[in-house]
């Protein structure tokens, strides 16, 4: 997908900073944090949201949240706490539409979210 930012992103046509990367995922700071640590984890592949997953994207999304708790214990804030988020089409907060995984910590999380 040539005009979507995260496609661009993970092909490093458009600067990122880079916090964690294998051969299906790519991960890197939000430019807008929502939190002290607030990361993105994108699959290399382009899905636009959680509805165009199937059966046989069990195994990328098992690997995406891993990469999270890998980040979360990168990052020093495993122990304490964390919250990973997925938003799927514009009432559900998507703004990018790339699936994309949220992981946001370093301070308490409220609840409802919003």
């Amino acid at each position: 997908m040539a005009q979507c930012l995260f496609c661009r992103i993970v092909a490093k046509e458009v600067p990122s900073k880079a916090v964690y990367e294998d051969g299906e995922i790519y991960a890197f700071e939000d430019i807008h944090p929502q939190a002290p640590v607030h990361v993105l984890l994108v699959p290399k592949q382009h899905l636009a949201h959680t509805l165009e997953l199937t059966e046989a994207s069990i195994p990328l999304m098992g690997r995406l949240i891993l990469a999270g708790n890998r980040v979360a214990r990168d990052r020093g804030v495993a122990e304490n706490g964390f919250r990973l988020v997925l938003n799927t089409n514009r009432d559900g907060g998507q703004l990018i539409f790339h699936l994309h995984m949220h992981l946001l910590a370093g301070r308490p999380m409220a609840w409802p979210p919003g």
